[in-house]
């Protein structure tokens, strides 16, 4: 039996889970023979989409609606988790983007996108790991971005808040090797979703990155998963992305990064 199928019999929780990965996570759990608790904003959507799985595959999903950028949304999955109910596995997907120049962004959504992806996962992983270390059996996978290997402009919080994720990620999988929990950084590249049709990215114009550079949000789940069966602390989905991470060791791949970041704020601002 493999990692992950030993991880089925129990309870995946996963943040943002109304739409594009968050979604997608859980309709590849939930055909592996996960119990699901589905959290985001949007209470139809999860709910809509808790009908679906639990009609075809006949697994309980509870939908717990929350906004982890509130202490009180963040304060109520977090005492779900915190609860003896067999959690395996956590997945923090929860996020959103913020472009534009770090001077002019309204601080407060500046802080929420803090909250969201620093506060949140830190407290969430967090309320559940005890009972993961206690009966040796689960895994938590933190949604990053190959953002976190570059210094993007116009998403000076967006990245940094990544590459934290991804180092928080790193070391925690090592200090949870012996008690047979694993930890995953999924840092992926450009993916169709929902990310880039929120109001807080509005401008986002996708002619500036070319069709070859998308991969589709079942695609990127399905490599994670993939990942954190070989036990890969870090997944970066797709062969493009990961020859572009490694090009950001190098002056031209932070060239590129660079570009896209100025382009698109560039079209943003009138001439």
């Amino acid at each position: 039996m493999s990692y992950v199928q030993q991880l089925a019999p129990g309870r995946a929780l996963i943040t943002g889970a109304s739409s594009g990965m968050g979604a997608s996570f859980a309709r590849q759990l939930a055909a592996l023979g996960c119990d699901l608790v589905l959290v985001a904003r949007r209470e139809d959507r999860l709910r809509q989409l808790a009908s679906e799985l639990e009609r075809a595959h006949g697994h309980k999903v509870e939908v717990l609606a929350a906004d982890l950028a509130t202490l009180e949304g963040l304060t109520r999955v977090e005492t779900r988790l915190a609860t003896p109910d067999h959690f395996t596995l956590l997945i923090n997907n929860a996020g959103f983007g913020s472009g534009g120049l770090f001077h002019e962004i309204d601080v407060a959504k500046q802080l929420a996108m803090i909250q969201v992806h620093v506060v949140a996962p830190t407290r969430l992983a967090r309320a559940v790991l005890p009972q993961m270390t206690a009966q040796r059996r689960g895994a938590v996978i933190n949604v990053a971005s190959v953002a976190a290997y570059a210094a993007v402009p116009t998403s000076a919080m967006y990245s940094s808040t990544k590459a934290w994720m991804l180092s928080f990620s790193q070391a925690l999988a090592l200090e949870l090797a012996p008690a047979n929990v694993r930890v995953q950084a999924l840092c992926p590249g450009f993916t169709t979703t929902g990310f880039h049709d929120t109001p807080e990215d509005q401008n986002f114009d996708r002619s500036v990155v070319p069709r070859f550079m998308w991969m589709t949000a079942d695609a990127v789940v399905a490599r994670s998963l993939a990942a954190l069966e070989r036990d890969r602390h870090v997944c970066i989905p797709g062969g493009f992305n990961q020859l572009m991470v490694a090009l950001l060791r190098f002056p031209p791949g932070l060239a590129v990064a660079r570009y896209l970041g100025r382009r698109r704020w560039r079209r943003q601002t009138p001439s």
